[in-house]
């Protein structure tokens, strides 16, 4: 025996023996109490030889199956949380509720200690067996805990630092812990906040799949927090009744335990019908919306997910028949939009990649979210990022993340970067043509090998990310010209989807009711009038959608009443649409025109002038379709001066 473990052995049974003794106090309450019940419930031996217990192989499939919906998810998780701490001599491991490791990921430079201290798959870490560990222990008390080095019971264990925290299931059960051990002199309490986040994570990730078929509530007392981490999530009947909560929501609502809410109404929490709740997200386009708790008053912001139908039941069926996708609610007749939507629902969930194309404000962000919110990956991350708008120098950082200590002035705890943030759902890269060629090589080579290398790290990571691309550039110009990759465009570009132009869009009138309608909150009902529609059907509308919901939005704030009219428009904006005036060569007879066909255009110019350009009165007067009247105009080669396109 070395004299390390000599006087450890000394050290355990004399702290045991005398609790008040300093050392004991200095040793942490939990760890004394650890040490009490292993010397005199388990009667372990701290200086025992025996070999580590591992259960045999058939058993460990067995277990392994019990919590496959578990394993499947923390993988994932493992994986990452092993990328953040590569070099630092850890491993991630994880048990069961019995303390037995399940998986294993190991840093190359913790082997020797992994086989010394029985650090592998089916190996048993209980308390009661291993004594003092960071696995069994955390079982025993039911919450994270740090156990460094002399910490542990056993003394073939002293050189070991662990973090640990237990998964807990809906229902409040341990059913596995999340183990991050290493070889640190140093006791790594950023560690265990690694170890704790990732095990929210998992949790979270797991109630989302196990009540994918039913109605999911995410909530915060934050909009921007909603969607993230902290967010609470609740499960709901199609009648409206809680049936589970993850711990988020739990704190967030102050109940002590799942039965203070599992069995309720929503209208025994919130402020709002349960049909409200869903018919506000929809109406909304899924963005949270303000509720208030019923027994505080304290404000949430809340957003409902539909389930996700069980094919072939009737269930399916019934939720199936009224559904409308997120796809679906981005057009409302104009044929463009008609055959983007449909063209993107044909390769949702194959592996084709989209990219977006349009001018800035048409939506091309709405779209990509559209994409996956309808999609099997809806209750998964949906993460979008401006390559335009990151600094050069910081992008490579921000989309693949680094390792501590990877560059001056990063962080000490490293950072996850935006694709790993995806990981499971969805990426948005929006102006990718802005990103540089040397970042285009990585981006395409994880695309090509599914795995990402953050800075500063020699250990890639499996993805399972849908990307998706937009873009207001023409890239083919871009490839001539040497600043965009031509093996990387055709890479992403599985199918190219040109979103309209608002000017050009046939179904404004619409479109503009649906975003009053989104703009408004859950108990308004806002209209518009004629006059207002025409007057914007005037407008060249250079910022697209953008530029229309924020100008509706301050018009909603600022009305007189229920109904938007001109006296609602700010000052500014009525000068940009007056109508220009026609010049000369417009009205000139065109050579490719006969006489009849000259004389029926000036005719109709002088009709157009007369109705402010507005080619949907003009068709009203003259008893016509508005697209008979379109093909006439353009037949005749009609423009309107104020715009690009007549409407």
């Amino acid at each position: 025996m070395s004299k390390f473990a000599v006087e450890h052995v000394r050290r355990v049974r004399s702290v045991v023996q005398d609790r008040t003794r300093p050392d004991a106090i200095a040793s942490g309450s939990r760890i004394t109490q650890s040490w009490i019940r292993c010397l005199n419930e388990y009667q372990l031996d701290p200086d025992t030889s025996e070999e580590p217990e591992v259960i045999g192989h058939v058993e460990l499939q067995e277990r392994q199956a019990r919590l496959a919906d578990i394993q499947s998810v923390a993988d994932i998780e493992m994986a990452n949380l092993y990328q953040q701490l590569a070099g630092s001599g850890y491993a991630i491991m994880l048990t069961d509720c019995d303390g037995v490791l399940l998986n294993y990921f190991g840093d190359p430079s913790f082997t020797h200690a992994a086989s010394k201290s029985g650090l592998m798959q089916g190996a048993v870490w209980s308390e009661r067996v291993q004594g003092t560990n960071g696995m069994g222990t955390c079982l025993v008390e039911r919450r994270p805990i740090t156990v460094h080095q002399d910490e542990h019971f056993l003394s073939r264990n002293i050189g070991l630092s662990c973090a640990a925290a237990p998964v807990y299931n809906h229902e409040r059960q341990i059913v596995a812990v999340l183990d991050a051990s290493g070889e640190s002199r140093l006791a790594q309490q950023h560690t265990l906040a690694l170890v704790t986040m990732s095990v929210q994570m998992i949790e979270n990730r797991v109630f989302l799949h196990q009540f994918r078929h039913e109605y999911i509530v995410h909530f915060h007392n934050r909009p921007e927090f909603v969607g993230t981490l902290s967010e609470g999530a609740i499960a709901v009947s199609p009648a409206g009744t809680v049936l589970a909560a993850t711990r988020c929501a739990l704190f967030q609502l102050g109940a002590r335990c799942p039965a203070d809410v599992i069995g309720r109404g929503i209208t025994e929490l919130f402020n709002i019908s349960f049909s409200g709740l869903v018919d506000s997200s929809v109406k909304k386009a899924f963005h949270p919306v303000p509720i208030f708790e019923i027994r505080s008053g304290a404000r949430f912001f809340a957003v409902t997910y539909p389930p996700v139908p069980v094919p072939g039941s009737l269930r399916a069926r019934a939720v199936e028949q009224p559904a409308v996708s997120a796809l679906d609610k981005l057009e409302w007749g104009d044929a463009p939009m008609a055959r983007n939507v449909q063209m993107a629902k044909r390769v949702l969930e194959r592996n084709v990649g989209i990219m977006l194309f349009g001018e800035t404000g048409t939506g091309k962000e709405m779209f990509a979210k559209a994409v996956h919110l309808s999609g099997s990956r809806v209750h998964k991350p949906f993460v979008a990022i401006n390559c335009a708008s990151i600094p050069e120098s910081l992008i490579e950082s921000e989309l693949f993340g680094y390792k501590p200590g990877a560059f001056t002035g990063a962080s000490k705890e490293g950072q996850r970067g935006k694709i790993f943030q995806a990981n499971g759902g969805t990426l948005f890269l929006d102006e990718i043509g802005d990103m540089p060629v040397a970042l285009q090589a990585r981006l395409l080579r994880v695309l090509e090998e599914r795995e990402v290398l953050p800075l500063g790290s020699d250990t890639p990571v499996k993805l399972d990310i849908r990307l998706l691309c937009a873009t207001h550039c023409d890239l083919q110009k871009k490839i001539a010209l040497g600043e965009f990759r031509e093996d990387l465009y055709y890479r992403l570009q599985g199918i190219a989807i040109t979103l309209p132009p608002l000017r050009e869009r046939a179904d404004r009138h619409e479109l503009i009711r649906q975003l009053i309608a989104q703009e408004s909150e859950p108990d308004e009902r806002i209209g518009i009038d004629q006059a207002l529609l025409e007057l914007f059907d005037l407008h060249r509308w250079p910022g697209n959608i953008r530029q229309l919901r924020h100008l509706l939005r301050t018009m909603i704030a600022l009305r007189e009443s229920d109904q938007l009219t001109l006296k609602d428009l700010p000052p500014e904006f009525c000068a940009a649409c007056a109508p220009a005036p026609v010049p000369e060569a417009e009205c000139a007879p065109q050579e490719d025109l006969n006489p009849l066909e000259n004389a029926e255009r000036q005719a109709l110019i002088e009709e157009l002038k007369r109705h402010g350009w507005n080619i949907t009165t003009l068709a009203r007067q003259l008893k016509i379709s508005r697209n008979t009247l379109y093909r006439k105009v353009q037949r005749l080669h009609i423009k309107n001066p104020g715009k690009t396109v007549l409407h």
